[in-house]
């Protein structure tokens, strides 16, 4: 006779990971119950409102759509029903160092034309010639390292196929791959922006990243009208419809386990204790290894996750803007006149890791009504990528200033590379990877978790079924990777590893 499947389920953190997750076992016929550390849902989908300004603090575009189509089309009413979503007619606008401007298309069909008439003739054929072969890298890699739980057989089983081999060319990084393909030096800085999608430098992620390009302009760029933090909200309304609960304000403390080392509970900072049969862990994996769980497995894990790079980080700034330009794109990235002193500046090579002194800038403005006050402003999400907060080896956000000084910084570059609201910008908010840290519990404010560098990432990057029975965990940190399509699909995996509650 077959042991009788869970019916309680406890998950530790509300990010998109956690409530995906906590839908699909709700869904599966589980008791489920969501704990929050934070007051709000949301986790890095975070949303900040000051004076009738609503921010999005962390994804502002969702990317293969119809992973969250399937998601709530497994567990109740469909997406559309539920949630809006609108495609974006320019993915975004990138100005070169160079000042050339791209805009580039939504539709991957226009994007060939679109980079002919922008950097030049052939351009376009260079970027669907590098296309092709991400596709083929997508389809010999999605299957089993995205959507799929991974391990050494995975890897076995694709060394054995030597045409998938060449196609996924593990040896090579995707600066290099790029570099087979692409010849003019603006392509090559457009691919090398993808490699920060995973937290990463391009100069050492591997090839396979060449899958993020593909999947991202062959399905577009969304929006959430209101913002994506909608996105959480819709997915707690859902939980709760399915009879799970979600209780904010709830620090745990520890991932209780039986002498066994099976996992029976959870402990909370107020003293508490809650049963459970199974915990899903939507916290870094370095945090879980290292400070919820307490039992050898936990401690061998937690070394191995030490081993890895963390991913880069980011300062954000919240800008209240007046009488924003009226041609400005929901999307735009300003590059960085050397981007691989930006890289070198972020992982600390030839020196400690740091501020970078001009970085690449990033700026989501939405043209929203639901997010500002009134018409003629603008909500901007304005974004730099930075060191994880780390003031013995590293960079203390915390210094005085450092935050304030780096945001000026950024503010004076978009008005050098053409977009200047210095002068209109009502107020201002600024999230540093110490805040970061502190918001959602993650160690420096790494986005990512682990970074992507290195040919053997992926394989090292904490599992969906940890090594402490009955302990699982779904996010960014684990596997296959951050982004919100990927922490949809942990939660598909971890639930597909749970598996259905026996009635």
């Amino acid at each position: 006779m077959s042991a009788p499947t869970t019916r309680r389920v406890v998950v530790v953190g509300a990010g998109v990971g956690g409530l995906a997750a906590a839908v699909r076992l709700a869904a599966l016929g589980h008791r489920v119950t969501v704990l929050e550390q934070a007051p709000d849902i949301g986790g890095k989908l975070g949303v900040h409102e000051h004076d009738g300004f609503l921010f999005d603090t962390g994804p502002s575009l969702l990317t293969m759509p119809h992973v969250l189509e399937e998601l709530f089309a497994a567990t109740g009413a469909p997406l559309a029903e539920v949630l809006p979503i609108e495609r974006l007619a320019v993915a975004c606008r990138y100005r070169f160092p160079d000042g050339t401007v791209l805009d580039l298309p939504g539709d991957v069909a226009a994007i060939p034309d679109a980079l002919d008439a922008a950097l030049g003739p052939g351009r376009g054929a260079q970027w669907s010639a590098f296309l092709d072969r991400a596709r083929r890298i997508w389809d010999v890699t999605h299957e089993p390292f995205l959507e799929s739980p991974i391990g050494l057989r995975d890897m076995v089983r694709l060394s054995r196929r030597l045409d998938d081999v060449r196609t996924v060319a593990p040896w090579r990084t995707l600066r290099g791959l790029g570099r087979q393909h692409l010849h003019d030096p603006r392509l090559v800085m457009l691919l090398d922006r993808y490699a920060t999608y995973t937290g990463s430098d391009p100069r050492r992620a591997p090839a396979a990243l060449a899958a993020v390009p593909w999947a991202e302009q062959r399905w577009g760029s969304w929006y959430v009208p209101g913002g994506l933090g909608r996105i959480a909200t819709a997915l707690r309304a859902r939980l709760e419809l399915l009879g799970g609960e979600v209780v904010v304000g709830a620090a745990v403390a520890e991932v209780t386990t039986r002498a066994d080392g099976r996992v029976d509970g959870v402990a909370l900072a107020d003293g508490s204790r809650l049963a459970a049969d199974v915990v899903v862990a939507n916290a870094d994996a370095r945090q879980v290894y290292g400070h919820l769980v307490r039992t050898p497995a936990a401690r061998r894990a937690a070394a191995r996750v030490g081993r890895t790079t963390p991913s880069l980080s980011g300062l954000a700034l919240l800008l209240a803007v007046d009488g924003p330009p009226p041609d400005q794109p929901h999307h735009a990235v300003y590059f960085a006149e050397d981007y691989d002193a930006e890289f070198d500046a972020v992982f600390g090579r030839r020196g400690r890791p740091r501020p970078v002194a001009r970085p690449t800038v990033y700026v989501a403005a939405p043209d929203d009504p639901a997010v500002v006050p009134a018409p003629g402003t603008g909500a901007w999400f304005v974004l730099v990528n930075a060191p994880p907060h780390d003031p013995g080896r590293g960079t203390d956000w915390d210094a005085p200033g450092l935050a304030e000084r780096t945001a000026d910084t950024v503010l004076d570059l978009l008005a050098e590379r053409g977009t200047d609201v210095r002068d209109r910008v009502r107020h201002r908010t600024l999230v540093s990877p110490a805040d970061l840290e502190r918001r959602t519990w993650t160690p420096g404010g790494s986005i990512y978790g682990s970074s992507s560098n290195g040919p053997r990432a992926a394989f090292l990057r904490p599992a969906n079924a940890s090594p402490v029975p009955g302990l699982f965990l779904v996010g960014g940190s684990a596997h296959p990777g951050g982004g919100l399509p990927l922490v949809l699909l942990s939660a598909r995996i971890v639930a597909g590893l749970v598996g259905p509650a026996r009635r």
